[in-house]
C-alpha cells in the first residue's frame, strides 16, 4: 500500500550534484522544488465503512468532515453530551443520523464499523477501550491518554481485539514528514545531533478560549455523564467547552501541541522516545482561571541507539504570539538543517563557507598568512513542497485508516507508537508541576 501511495524522487542527485556549482549560485534565492506528489489510489476492497462519531467538538467534526471526503464511507450515528452539537450534526450530516448521547448505545449498535473519539483528553481511554472490546475499529484524537498509567490498557485492548487503532496525530501522514525522513536516511545533514519544535499561536480560539453557547445550562448539557469519571463539581460552563484548560479534563499545551512535534519526529528518525525529561514555563498572559502554562518549555535527552545517534531536544510553546504564530521542526546535523513542515522541507547544507561573526574573522587572519580571505558563503537551500492539488496530511491519515481496516493493513500511528509519543509529552507536565528531571524508559515504555 505504502508503494501504492507515495511517489518519491529516486535520489538526491540534485541536492549531491548542488555541491559541485560555484558558491555564487548559492547567494540567490533558495531553489524551488516541487518534489512530491501522493498518488490516492484507495484499497481495491471499496466495502462501505460504517463509522460513527463519539465528540463533535471542533476536531471531532473535523475529523468526520475529513473521513466523509472519502468514497464508500457512511456516518451513521453520532454522540455528544450537549443538545446544540446534536443538533449541529443533524444540520451538517443530515437528518437520518442516530443522535445520542450516550456513547455506550453507539458502541452497541452492530451496524457501525469504526468510531471517531474526539472527546475530551480523559474520556480517551476508557472509550477506546470499550469500543475496541465492543468489535469497533478505532481512531482516536491524541493524546489517546490522559494520564501514563492508562497506555498500556489500550495497548493491551487494541492487541486482543485484532482491530485497527489509529491515533489522530494527522501529521504523521504527512509529505513533509516523509521527505524528511527520506532526507535524513541518505545523510543530507549528516549526523542528527540536536532538533528543536515550536509551535505559536495569538488568538483567543488558538488558546483554548473557545466560545460558550449562550444555551449552556444542565439542562442542555449531561453534566453528571460527563464528570462521571472524574471529580464531583457543580456544573461550570468553563470546564465543559474550555476544557483543555483543566487538568481534570486535559493535558495541557504539551499533551495538544508537543505530541505533534512528538510524533513527527519520532517517525522521521525511527526513534522510540527520550530517557530524560524536564521542563519549564508559566502563566504568561492568559490569566483567566486555567490550570495550566501558557508558555512551555521542554528539555529532552535521546540515548544512542540502533536509529540514531544521541541528540537533544528542545520544544517550545507559546500562546500569545504578536507575529500571527507558526510552528515547525527542525532537525539539525554535522552537515546541515531541515525545517520540517507538513507540506514543505527546507534543507539547508554547509556550503564550506566562514563565520561573518567578527571575534571569528579576526582569529581566522591570525591563522592565516593569506592578505584574503574567502567571503562566508551561503548555505546550500533547497525547499521541497507538496505539488498542487496535495489533499493534505489529514486526508491521507483517514486514507491510510480506512485502508487498513479494509486490508488489514497496519497504520503510521498504533497505540504503541501513539503512546510512545505521548507519554514525554504528558511527563512535561509532571516535571512542570515537580520542578526536575523525569526519567523514562522508552523501550519499556515506563517511567524510571
Amino acid at each position: 500500500m505504502e508503494n501504492k501511495r507515495r511517489l518519491f524522487l529516486k535520489n538526491l542527485g540534485l541536492a549531491g550534484a548542488a555541491t559541485t556549482l560555484m558558491p555564487s549560485v548559492f547567494a540567490k534565492a533558495p531553489e524551488q522544488i516541487s518534489y512530491l506528489e501522493r498518488q490516492y489510489s484507495a484499497s481495491i476492497n471499496l466495502k462501505t465503512l460504517k463509522i460513527a462519531l463519539i465528540g463533535a467538538g471542533g476536531m471531532g467534526s473535523a475529523d468526520t468532515n475529513t473521513a466523509l471526503e472519502h468514497k464508500n464511507i457512511e456516518l451513521v450515528a453520532v454522540c455528544d453530551l450537549y443538545d446544540g452539537r446534536l443538533d449541529d450534526a443533524k444540520k451538517r450530516w443530515g437528518s437520518d443520523l442516530y443522535l445520542t448521547k450516550n456513547y455506550k448505545e453507539v458502541l452497541k449498535r452492530s451496524d457501525i464499523d469504526a468510531v471517531i473519539i474526539g472527546t475530551p483528553d480523559f474520556w480517551h481511554k476508557k472509550i477506546s477501550v470499550e469500543a475496541l472490546n465492543a468489535g469497533k475499529h478505532v481512531y482516536c484524537e491524541k493524546p489517546m491518554i490522559h494520564s501514563i498509567d492508562e497506555g498500556q490498557d489500550i495497548i493491551k485492548a487494541w492487541k486482543k481485539s485484532g482491530k485497527i487503532f489509529m491515533v489522530g496525530s494527522q501529521g504523521m501522514s504527512s509529505l513533509g514528514n516523509e521527505k524528511a525522513k527520506e532526507l535524513l536516511a541518505e545523510g543530507a545533514i549528516g549526523e542528527l545531533n540536536y532538533a528543536e519544535g515550536f509551535w505559536a499561536r495569538n488568538s483567543p480560539i488558538g488558546a483554548w478560549q473557545y466560545p460558550i453557547p449562550q444555551d449552556a445550562s444542565r439542562e442542555t448539557v449531561d453534566w453528571q455523564e460527563y464528570i462521571s469519571i472524574s471529580k464531583d463539581r457543580p456544573f461550570d460552563p468553563l470546564r465543559f467547552f474550555r476544557w483543555r484548560n483543566y487538568l481534570d479534563y486535559g493535558t495541557g499545551m504539551a499533551g495538544d501541541l508537543f505530541v505533534h512535534l512528538f510524533s513527527s519526529l519520532h517517525f522521521i528518525t525511527n526513534s522510540i522516545g527520550p530517557n530524560k525529561i524536564a521542563a519549564t514555563g508559566g502563566l504568561r498572559y492568559w490569566e483567566d482561571g486555567r490550570e495550566v502554562p501558557d508558555v512551555l518549555l521542554g528539555m529532552f535527552d535521546y540515548p544512542d541507539s540502533e536509529q540514531h545517534p544521541p541528540f537533544n531536544l528542545s520544544l517550545r510553546c507559546n500562546f500569545v504570539d504578536g507575529t500571527s504564530g507558526s510552528t515547525y521542526l527542525k532537525l539539525v546535523g554535522s552537515k546541515g538543517s531541515m525545517d520540517v513542515e507538513w507540506e514543505r522541507v527546507t534543507l539547508k547544507r554547509n556550503a564550506g563557507g566562514e563565520s561573518d561573526d567578527p571575534f571569528f574573522a579576526e582569529k581566522a587572519k591570525e591563522g592565516s598568512s593569506r592578505p584574503d580571505r574567502k567571503k562566508m558563503v551561503s548555505p546550500l537551500e533547497t525547499v521541497y513542497t507538496a505539488q498542487e492539488g496535495y489533499k493534505g496530511a489529514h486526508y491521507d491519515h483517514f486514507a491510510n485508516f480506512f485502508n487498513a481496516i479494509r486490508d488489514n493493513g497496519s497504520v503510521a500511528e498504533d497505540p504503541v507508537f501513539g503512546f510512545r509519543a505521548a507519554a514525554p509529552a504528558l511527563l512535561c507536565n509532571e516535571s512542570y508541576k515537580k520542578n526536575g528531571f523525569i526519567g523514562w524508559d522508552p523501550k519499556n515504555m515506563k517511567e524510571v
